[in-house]
């Protein structure tokens, strides 16, 4: 598969080729993977080593199946292999606000326009259609990334929070 990566350098082959569904359970152990090796590879740079694989020793199946219990959880496929995953919840139980969770694109994946597929399909999702505000706890590695698609400091202001994430948010029009 990394040939062919590297061979296509298209990113709208790539991202053509990459099937959409929402996630089952027999995902879990692929998709805890991919999540915990953005975390030790790519958010690492900005949250260091060590907080990175303390993480990931918490970020269990467990952990994603609890998120796939309350959220609708997507994973994108390339070849018959998972290589992105993204969820949209009700934000707190509200009809008017939701939350976009857990998005993730196996690194070498990075710039193949997968991740902005997963903004595209969470955003056609029944939670998004229906909200007013979406709300993103962004990592310092995708902020840049979300911002691109409308998503803006809470409030105006560009602070982390406890966890060390951005909270973004995006309004739209009431529906």
């Amino acid at each position: 598969m990394n040939d062919l990566i590297k061979n296509s350098k298209s990113v709208d082959y790539v991202k053509n080729c990459v099937k959409t569904r929402r996630f089952k359970k027999e995902d879990v152990k692929e998709v805890r993977n991919l999540i915990v090796k953005n975390f030790l590879e790519i958010n690492s740079r900005d949250y260091g080593l060590s907080a990175m694989e303390t993480l990931a020793k918490v970020y269990d199946e467990e952990k994603v199946l609890n998120v796939a219990s309350y959220a609708h959880m997507y994973v994108f496929e390339f070849e018959e292999k998972i290589v992105g995953t993204g969820s949209i919840s009700s934000f707190w139980g509200s009809e008017t606000e939701s939350i976009l969770l857990c998005i993730f694109v196996l690194p070498e994946f990075h710039g193949k326009g997968i991740g902005s597929k997963i903004i595209s399909t969470l955003e056609q999702d029944e939670f998004y259609v229906r909200a007013n505000r979406i709300e993103i706890p962004a990592s310092i590695t995708a902020t840049g990334f979300y911002r691109k698609f409308g998503y803006d400091y809470k409030d105006g202001v560009k602070e982390l929070d406890d966890e060390r994430h951005y909270r973004l948010e995006k309004f739209k029009e009431a529906v």
